[in-house]
């Protein structure tokens, strides 16, 4: 799995014409699945997201977590972050698991999420054609791919 996660002061996803989520500070995560991926992936992305320590402390030190200042987080499913781009200038997305397998992966990680930080959260809709507006705060933009743990 693949995670763009942006800390925001407030975020939301739009699915025709209709606002699905909306959150204020916390955490936008777009996240793509490959057919590689396991539940062992999910958990310790699920995990790292949570705990990452990515918020500023009373001294303006990226010192808390998105628990630790009760902010929210929003999952969007984005099969584009594992495009191929080595040939020519039309990406290939051969990476990017297909809907039987990236559904269930894709659900699995917001309840894991959602565990991790002991509340809903929101999402988008998978497939959905979505317009996903943020205020990205500071900015901070943080990459993890989880086939590069070690």
């Amino acid at each position: 799995m693949i995670a763009v996660i942006q800390r925001v002061s407030r975020a939301s996803v739009t699915i025709g014409g209709t606002k699905h989520s909306e959150i204020g500070m916390g955490l936008l995560v777009l996240v793509g699945v490959e057919d590689a991926d396991t539940e062992e992936d999910i958990s310790w992305l699920a995990a790292k997201i949570v705990a990452m320590r990515i918020f500023n402390d009373a001294e303006g030190v990226m010192n808390l977590s998105v628990k630790d200042v009760t902010g929210d987080v929003i999952v969007v499913s984005q099969f584009t972050l594992h495009a191929s781009t080595k040939k020519g200038n039309r990406p290939s997305y051969i990476k990017a698991a297909k809907p039987p397998v990236a559904v269930p992966l894709y659900e699995n990680f917001v309840s894991a999420v959602e565990n991790e930080l002991g509340k809903k959260i929101g999402t988008g809709i998978f497939g959905a054609d979505m317009k996903v507006d943020l205020l990205n705060d500071g900015p901070v933009t943080i990459v993890i791919d989880t086939k590069n743990k070690v």
